[in-house]
């Protein structure tokens, strides 16, 4: 017969083993679920050209790739908001039948993937994925140039939603990608962008002309852009998805600016989990424990009003408030809950006021996916105002506001 004293330590003991065997499985699946580093190809050994926009390598790429169109992967410089060389890398799409003059090009600037090197698209399975109309380019002979920014896919910090970082390389990927001997490009860009990628179509046609003179700017297209970048951060740090693009805005800015750090924005509570969260990836294995990091944080990961103090003015210095000289398409899905229609309401009227012209499409029961998602009206309305671009179809200055 077991004494009662021996059953309290074989269970204590059991208890103990199995407590050491969770934590032990935890930390197997906190590792095995971290992002596959890159590939040697964003790699350079050399001195990185202080020519921005300069080709290094390229070679052919067919993952996730839709028939009927041919694609590569690229290396190129780029520079960022402190004026020093960096690198970058893209995919670039074109048509599997070659066009007879050189192609137009879309200047892709994507959505928030995450901001470690891992994260980039063009290491994804499905690396254009959410890139609207883009059949619809392929059979229009554009070829559709999609930067990873800088940070992404190549080593150093991506400057996340740091406008002038992202604008840099969405304009030097197209001048790479003028430099492939398997391509003919035309020097007339239309410059689409979604979500994060909205906000860096904004500044990318906000500084085109004194960075990237040489490039025809047609047009912006910004697809339900982050604009107010304050008023969003407010307006999303309540939810889960939203403390993980607080935690990439804290990482980004961190590494940007000297007077925005870690443990001066972030309350201690939810600096490891935060801080976890800014290592993974928005899609495939890597979410989930960003999701779970998330949910370990109760309301905000901040200590104070994130729109105040350093990290306040520094949103600040990043909403798009420049003039873009090109003409300007703004489309925004009336149920989308990351970027509130609200506040894209208010920044359109903010900006038509400041003289801007701006093309205002509202979608009824869009939301922030589904905008995009293939079988959208946006598809046709952006490729049909696309090819106005190209053609040099006369836009009407001031502004209007169309729904859906």
């Amino acid at each position: 017969m077991i004494s009662s004293g021996r059953l309290f330590k074989w269970l204590l003991r059991t208890l103990v083993g199995l407590a050491c065997l969770f934590v032990v499985a935890l930390i197997v699946v906190w590792y095995v679920t971290l992002p596959t580093p890159p590939d040697a190809f964003y790699t350079w050994s050399a001195k990185v050209p202080a020519t921005p926009g300069t080709l290094l390598r390229a070679e052919p790429f067919a993952r996730g790739i839709p028939a009927g169109a041919k694609s590569w992967r690229i290396l190129y410089t780029t520079t960022q908001g402190n004026g020093s060389p960096a690198l970058a890398s893209a995919i670039v799409v074109a048509s599997s039948v070659d066009a007879a003059e050189p192609s137009p090009v879309i200047a892709w600037a994507h959505g928030t993937t995450g901001v470690v090197p891992a994260c980039a698209p063009s290491l994804s399975q499905q690396p254009l994925d959410g890139t609207p109309a883009l059949a619809l380019a392929m059979q229009a002979h554009w070829v559709v140039v999609a930067t990873d920014y800088a940070g992404l896919g190549t080593s150093g910090a991506h400057a996340y939603l740091v406008g002038a970082d992202e604008a840099h390389a969405t304009l030097d990927a197209v001048r790479a990608a003028r430099q492939m001997n398997a391509l003919k490009l035309s020097d007339n860009v239309v410059v689409w962008g979604y979500s994060q990628g909205g906000h860096a179509a904004l500044w990318t046609g906000m500084i085109a002309s004194g960075y990237a003179p040489e490039l025809r700017i047609e047009g912006v297209a910004a697809l339900a852009p982050a604009t107010d970048l304050p008023a969003l951060e407010d307006y999303t740090q309540g939810m889960l998805v939203g403390r993980i693009f607080s935690s990439y805005i804290v990482d980004g800015y961190s590494a940007t600016y000297p007077d925005v750090s870690w443990p001066g924005m972030v309350r201690v509570g939810a600096l490891f989990p935060a801080r976890d969260m800014s290592r993974r990836c928005l899609d495939g294995k890597s979410a989930l424990p960003a999701v779970a990091d998330a949910w370990l944080i109760s309301g905000s990961i901040f200590k104070a009003d994130p729109a105040s103090g350093p990290l306040g003015a520094r949103l600040r210095e990043n909403i798009p408030n420049g003039k873009i000289q090109a003409p300007l398409l703004i489309a925004q899905g009336l149920a989308d809950q990351l970027v509130a229609p609200s506040i894209q309401n208010a920044f359109v009227r903010s900006a038509c006021e400041r003289g801007q012209s701006i093309a205002y499409v509202t979608y009824a029961n869009k939301d922030h996916l589904s905008l995009v998602a293939a079988g959208s009206r946006l598809e046709t309305d952006l490729f049909h105002w696309t090819q106005d671009r190209f053609q040099g179809v006369a836009v009407a200055a001031g502004c209007a506001t169309e729904a859906r």
